[in-house]
């Protein structure tokens, strides 16, 4: 009996990380549905963008209100969750306050969490406030109806619930410490729980244990089901902020990408050499599908984008296109992205590892067609994102495939690329009578 409660622990423990291995495995295999693309230049660049954006969290700031409580919230929830590896060392070895021997190093680590913990519960009550009374207009779009509302939700009261649990512990030990209770060492700093160890006196030592130990365990089990549901929520940009912006995209956001196999044919069209009427080489490879009209079409990184939005809405506010009253919000283009991966995904579970057409695609299915030529490809969001997701490269690709693949272009745009390949400008008037307009008087 004597060591039951470390056993349990460590069930508990093993049980958290290992589901959580599960879900990772999961996230990988459907990021690596995508197609391979190469982004290992410049990484000193990377490294630097990185830790510019995801730790030092620049792009954030830009809207100080929500970006000085985010950084609360962001260093808060981190520094403050160094304590659990004292409080899974402690539970594994039965031990009480392991790192206590540290003295005025452990009373300021421990004086540090506690005023950041009442930190991150004012800057999540604002959150709250601004998403549910004030009703701040990007909050309100119509993809955040449902689920995504109640997930943003969810998470706030999640993080009000542990730190105030971590406040609520420390309480109750600090009152356990004055009462001289046994294992209860005087150890740490305790400059805002020390107000709530009164509502704890006239309590028995037996009763403050049980409030001290209940805490306990809920705030850790309650971080491992939290560490266990960002895989289901939008907060798993807390993970995956790092790789997606090492691997953001590093050339001018103007710059698009051109097909490799659009340019060896006019490479081979200008090509003076070329026999315009030779036959391909019997081992050449069939041509590859031009564009993206489903999540496999497109590359790993744009998978990544889609897993790491924080549907946040800073680029759909930005989107001149949604401002306008057009379908179009980028944001909606990443989660429908992210939602038709994860449909994917447990296809691929359902059935053995292997995916079974289920008659549906990205395009049409999640994404209209109507939201795509909204797009006035102006860069908004990709600028706006936080995290450096590129919303627009998706929009481009599925474009790419409306076009190419299914000659499915608007009448204007079909009329344009028809005067540029009869009259090499996108204006109906031949060559010859270009200048017409200099003689007119």
């Amino acid at each position: 009996m004597e060591y039951l409660s470390n056993i349990l622990f460590v069930i508990v423990l093993i049980a958290g990380i290992g589901f959580f291995a599960r879900n990772v495995k999961r996230l990988s295999r459907n990021i690596k549905l995508g197609k391979d693309v190469d982004v290992s230049d410049n990484t000193s660049q990377r490294w630097k963008n990185m830790a510019k954006i995801a730790l030092g969290q620049s792009k954030m700031v830009v809207r100080p209100i929500a970006g000085f409580l985010h950084i609360i919230v962001y260093v808060g929830f981190i520094i403050i969750n160094i304590e659990v590896v004292e409080i899974i060392l402690d539970g594994i070895l039965g031990t009480h306050r392991l790192f206590a021997p540290l003295g005025v190093v452990y009373d300021a680590l421990i004086g540090s969490f506690e005023i950041l913990a009442i930190l991150v519960i004012v800057a999540v009550t604002i959150f709250w406030v601004r998403r549910n009374v004030i009703r701040i207009k990007r909050f309100m779009k119509p993809e955040m109806a449902g689920w995504p509302k109640e997930d943003g939700n969810l998470i706030l009261y999640i993080e009000l619930v542990l730190m105030t649990l971590f406040l609520t512990m420390n309480g109750a030990d600090y009152q356990l410490q004055q009462m001289g209770a046994a294992h209860y060492i005087e150890a740490g700093s305790f400059p805002v729980s020390q107000f709530i160890a009164p509502l704890f006196e006239g309590m028995s030592i037996s009763s403050l244990i049980l409030v001290e130990r209940t805490a306990w365990w809920i705030h850790i089990i309650g971080i491992l089901c939290f560490l266990n549901y960002l895989y289901y929520s939008k907060h798993l940009h807390i993970l995956l902020a790092f790789p997606n912006t090492y691997y953001g995209k590093l050339v001018p956001k103007g710059q698009f990408k051109n097909s490799d196999a659009v340019t060896a044919e006019v490479k081979l069209m200008m090509d003076p050499s070329a026999d315009p009427f030779a036959a391909p080489a019997e081992d050449a490879e069939e041509p590859a599908k031009f564009g993206a009209s489903d999540v496999t079409d497109l590359s790993w990184v744009q998978l990544l984008n889609s897993y790491t939005c924080t549907e946040c809405g800073r680029c759909t506010d930005e989107c001149p296109a949604n401002q306008t009253g057009k379908k179009l919000s980028p944001r909606k283009i990443m989660m429908d992205t992210r939602d038709r991966l994860t449909e994917v995904g447990k296809n691929i579970d359902a059935n053995n590892g292997t995916f079974v057409d289920d008659g549906k695609q990205l395009l049409d299915g999640y994404i209209s067609r109507e939201e795509l030529w909204a797009c006035t490809t102006c860069n908004a969001c990709v600028e706006a994102c936080p995290v450096s997701i590129d919303p627009l490269s998706i929009i481009m690709d599925m474009r790419q495939y409306l076009v190419m693949e299914q000659s499915a272009a608007p009448t204007d745009l079909n009329n344009m690329m028809g005067n540029i390949e009869n009259n090499g400008a996108p204006w109906p008037f031949n060559q010859m009578d270009r200048l017409n307009w200099a003689k007119e008087e």
